[in-house]
């Protein structure tokens, strides 16, 4: 290969990372939002973070989501329990010093964003929970309860549209070609939705397609939306 090729393959490359590596920055925008915690952890080669669904999101009316690498969950709480979550949030919110970045240790992973705007709780937390200090501990039990969340309400969740998600870079393996009813430039501009119907074989999540548009190749994303959101 020479040296202009290897140049071409390593600024691919390089774009590629940047895409599978990068986590959207912005507060999760799901209107009446009560409590939700966002994780960044390492993921398997070649998937999206940024299409990450959430892990843990609390509507104000009960309704709750958890979310793993592509499929999301959907069930209610009843009352008390959202009372607990509060009362919880109420410890968390008076802790000394609470600022908007807390390190559980020195490891740089996992990255949980935890909001609760009605507390205006908004902070990122480093580490492993179990490594947190005793000061802390009210934050890091209520992250720690938050990434391993079950209810006998969860039932699968559909959602009505996801978010497309797309950037001009290889991946490796075969290509499929661009169906969905945008167009493909408007995708990867950005802020486009697809309805669920029209997203039927495509994989969801931070799992990517790869589509094939002539000679050139694009990462395809689709995040599923909570209701009320948009990208």
């Amino acid at each position: 290969m020479s040296r202009p090729e290897q140049g071409r393959v390593g600024t691919a490359r390089a774009a590629v990372a940047f895409l599978l590596l990068a986590v959207p920055a912005a507060a999760l925008e799901v209107p009446e939002t009560r409590l939700s915690l966002e994780v960044s952890a390492p993921l398997p080669p070649g998937f999206v973070a940024a299409a990450l669904p959430p892990r843990f999101v609390l509507l104000e009316d009960g309704r709750v989501f958890t979310g793993g690498t592509s499929r999301m969950a959907a069930g209610r709480l009843e009352k008390d329990e959202v009372k607990e979550l509060e009362k919880r949030l109420e410890q968390v919110r008076k802790l000394p010093g609470l600022g908007q970045s807390i390190a559980f240790g020195d490891a740089p992973a996992p990255r949980s964003r935890l909001q609760a705007p009605r507390d205006r709780i908004d902070v990122v937390v480093t580490g492993d929970p179990a490594s947190a200090p005793a000061a802390l501990q009210p934050l890091a039990a209520l992250v720690r309860d938050l990434l391993a969340f079950h209810h006998p309400s969860l039932r699968p969740y559909e959602p009505s549209a996801y978010a497309v998600l797309a950037r001009e870079a290889p991946l490796p393996g075969g290509c499929r070609s661009w169906s969905l009813p945008v167009p493909l430039a408007d995708a990867v501009a950005g802020g486009r939705t697809v309805e669920s119907k029209d997203a039927h074989g495509w994989p969801t999540g931070a799992a990517p397609a790869a589509v094939c548009d002539g000679e050139r190749r694009f990462v395809i994303a689709l995040r599923p939306l909570l209701p009320g959101e948009r990208p």
